[in-house]
């Protein structure tokens, strides 16, 4: 039996009985186990899901080798009005369900809703989403990110985003920023400020 600290998730939007970019998180569930446990089997996720029928879930999938567990928990966005850029060399190359480091992190901030990470000098993610600043003529999202999340492979693979090495000095070139996750889909933030 696995230690529940290394167990790897899936938050799968599943709104009014629909299971959102399934193939992305299918994806990336079969890539972690092959890299991680050198599974050759496959958890399919679509004949395990029982959508809800009716409301905004969040599907949360624990998994290792194995299925450990699936709940379905009513989703309700966070507001994020203030941002700020913090130097850190944390690292979350897969989707664990352990997010300590993450949490710290943020929690260190008083006042902040969420933080930018920023590693070797160069911008990554907040500690929920993928991130994004619109130039006036095309959207990028940092090259290394902490975590390839779904929505920003999906917007990759359809030409929406661009991959970008973007520094803390480079903010002044952009216009907007957004934040993109499986949940809130590729959000862009009004009033939002960046400390």
């Amino acid at each position: 039996m696995s230690d529940s600290s290394s167990l790897l998730l899936e938050t799968i939007k599943i709104e009014d009985g629909e299971v959102f970019n399934l193939p992305y998180h299918q994806a990336r569930c079969d890539k972690s186990r092959k890299s991680l446990f050198a599974s050759t089997d496959r958890l399919d996720l679509d004949s395990l899901i029982e959508a809800p029928s009716k409301g905004l879930y969040r599907c949360r999938i624990l998994y290792d080798e194995v299925m450990h567990s699936i709940d379905y928990i009513p989703y309700i966005p966070k507001e994020i009005y203030q941002l700020k850029i913090i130097a850190s060399d944390i690292t979350y190359d897969y989707k664990y369900a352990n997010r300590e480091e993450l949490n710290i992190l943020l929690q260190k901030q008083k006042g902040i809703d969420e933080i930018i990470i920023e590693k070797e000098g160069y911008l990554t993610d907040t500690t929920i989403a993928n991130i994004a600043f619109y130039d006036g003529v095309q959207w990028v999202t940092p090259a290394q990110p902490l975590l390839e999340g779904t929505m920003r492979a999906k917007l990759l693979d359809e030409g929406f985003l661009y991959k970008k090495e973007i520094q803390k000095k480079d903010l002044k070139n952009y216009t907007h920023v957004a934040l993109m996750n499986a949940m809130i889909g590729f959000k862009i933030l009004n009033n939002v400020n960046i400390l």
